[in-house]
């Protein structure tokens, strides 16, 4: 995806803070955008799928550099729903939890497959001597199941409970996504789409600065307004998307 930088939109706030720096201006662009796409959630990633792991119930997400999860808007495994859970209801539900290869330590995972014939004094037809045949020991999914729920562990990890047993899990995350703190860009059509609302949330907060040349507080406030309203119709939008409804009327029915 292309990426639009944080500095493209200097220009525009030029005008209205005359003399402010250049890095403090992205700064407070950045920051805008941030809270934008934390309470418009308009910016949604699709992670590309992958399979869950035998005996390892906790993995991170798989996100475009310079950026953090808000929100996990749903997880599919085997294009099925997994439930989502708080903490809280995720440890009153599954109280034991899940412990990485049901407890065992990660060198029985390889403990029963036969080692390798790669690089021996062996002749084959082939071109390369094939590995071996991976053997998943029992002990390291003792404790594992079908897993059935999802639940936020840290802001970067999630874990899936029950522990995933031998079985193939196809995972497929939907997710909203925000820059990070050192990120100096973000998608461009986000970006494109969001700007009136990171305009104007990044002069409100510009226009107050105490001590400096550019503070205008009655102009900060005419920005605070227009924020509101554009990221209220951006929120809207988000969550409409282009599709439209057909509005039938229908008369009552009368006995």
């Amino acid at each position: 995806m292309a990426t639009r930088a944080f500095s493209s939109m200097v220009p525009r706030l030029n005008a209205s803070v005359p003399g402010c720096p250049n890095y403090t201006m992205i700064q407070y662009i950045r920051d805008a955008a941030i809270r934008v796409c934390e309470r418009t959630l308009a910016w949604r990633y699709v992670e590309p799928t992958f399979n869950l792991l035998p005996g390892v119930h906790s993995y991170t997400y798989n996100r475009p550099t310079d950026t953090e999860v808000h929100v996990l808007f749903d997880a599919m495994m085997n294009d099925r729903p997994l439930k989502k859970l708080t903490l809280e209801q995720a440890l009153y539900q599954y109280p034991e939890w899940a412990d990485l290869y049901s407890g065992e330590d990660p060198s029985v995972l390889w403990s029963e497959t036969p080692p390798s014939v790669f690089d021996e004094s062996q002749y084959n037809t082939t071109l390369f001597n094939p590995g071996s045949q991976f053997v998943l020991p029992d002990a390291v999914i003792a404790k594992a199941s079908e897993p059935r729920v999802v639940t936020q562990l840290t802001s970067d990890r999630y874990v899936v409970l029950p522990l995933p047993d031998g079985e193939t899990y196809t995972m497929r995350l939907f997710y909203a996504l925000k820059p990070s703190r050192e990120a100096t860009g973000m998608d461009q059509d986000v970006f494109n789409e969001l700007e009136e609302a990171i305009l104007h949330s990044a002069l409100q907060y510009l226009l107050v600065l105490p001590n400096v040349a550019w503070s205008d507080r009655e102009l900060a406030s005419y920005h605070a307004k227009q924020f509101i309203r554009e990221m209220t119709e951006r929120r809207a939008r988000a969550n409409l998307g282009n599709m439209r409804g057909t509005v039938r009327a229908t008369a009552p029915k009368f006995a």
